[in-house]
C-alpha cells in the first residue's frame, strides 16, 4: 500500500484531486465549446514548462505509483491543452488579448533558481525553476481576464479549483511541518506567493466588476432622465376630454 500512494496526507491528496479536477474542467470546456476563447495560451505554455522541468526525473526516480502516475497525467494533459489551443482550435484563440510578457517570468524564474536553491545540480535547478515558475504561471490568464473585462463561467470554475488546490497544498506543508518537522522554504514561499496572487486577482476583478456595474447603472439613470416625458394632449373635439 505504501508503494502505491507513498507518504501522502489528506491535504495533499485533496489538493492533487482538485488539480486534476481543474484540468478536467478546462479540457471539458474546450472540447464541449469547440473553442479556446478566453484561455491564455501563454499560461498553458508556462504550466507545460513547469511540469516538464519538474518531472525530468520521471524515468530515473520512483516514489510511488500514485505520485508517478500524477506526473504522467500532468505532463500529458499540459501538452494536450497546448495542442487544442495552438493547433486544433487555433482560430478561436484570442491572441490579441493574450499579451502578457511570459518570457519575463521564465527568465526571472531561471535567474532565481540559479541563485536561490537547496544545492546546485541539473535536477535541482529544474525542480527549483519549476517551483518558482508555477507560482506566477497563472499571471497571463489573470491579465487576459482583466483586459477582456469578463470571464467564461467554466474558466471561473477552473481558476477556483486551481486556487483551492494551492490553498490545500499550503495546509499540506503546515501539516508536514507540525507532524514531520519537514519544511521546504522554496516550495512554501512560492506556494504562498501563488495564493496571494489569486486573492489579489479576486479583489481586483471584483472591484472592476463593481465599477462596471456602477457605470452601467449611471448610464441607465441618465438615459431615463434624458428621455422626454409624454404629456396627454387635449382633445380636438369639443365636449370630449381626456382622462388621466
Amino acid at each position: 500500500m505504501i508503494a502505491l500512494i507513498g507518504n501522502v496526507n489528506i491535504f495533499r491528496f485533496c489538493g492533487d484531486m482538485l488539480h486534476v479536477v481543474a484540468i478536467i474542467i478546462l479540457l471539458s470546456y474546450i472540447w464541449k465549446s469547440q473553442s479556446v476563447f478566453g484561455i491564455s495560451g501563454k499560461s498553458q505554455i508556462l504550466f507545460a514548462l513547469v511540469f516538464t522541468t519538474r518531472y525530468v526525473d520521471l524515468f530515473t526516480s520512483f516514489i510511488s505509483v500514485y505520485t508517478n502516475s500524477l506526473k504522467v497525467v500532468y505532463i500529458i494533459t499540459s501538452y494536450v491543452t497546448l495542442y487544442l489551443i495552438y493547433i486544433k482550435f487555433r482560430y478561436t484563440y484570442d491572441k490579441s488579448n493574450d499579451t502578457f510578457r511570459a518570457e519575463i517570468l521564465i527568465m526571472s524564474s531561471g535567474v532565481l533558481a540559479v541563485f536561490v536553491n537547496h544545492y546546485f545540480s541539473p535536477f535541482e535547478f529544474c525542480w527549483t525553476f519549476s517551483i518558482y515558475l508555477e507560482s506566477v504561471a497563472i499571471l497571463p490568464q489573470f491579465f487576459m481576464i482583466i483586459k477582456n473585462g469578463d470571464v467564461e463561467r467554466m474558466i471561473g470554475y477552473y481558476l477556483t479549483a486551481m486556487g483551492s488546490y494551492r490553498a490545500l497544498y499550503i495546509m499540506n506543508w503546515m501539516y508536514r511541518y507540525k507532524n514531520e518537522g519537514f519544511y521546504d522554504a522554496i516550495a512554501a514561499n512560492s506556494g504562498l506567493l501563488q495564493s496571494i496572487l489569486y486573492i489579489m486577482f479576486l479583489i481586483l476583478y471584483s472591484k472592476r466588476n463593481d465599477f462596471r456595474l456602477r457605470v452601467i447603472r449611471n448610464q441607465q439613470k441618465n438615459t431615463l432622465l434624458s428621455e422626454p416625458t409624454l404629456l396627454p394632449q387635449p382633445s380636438r373635439w369639443p365636449g370630449i376630454s381626456m382622462k388621466v
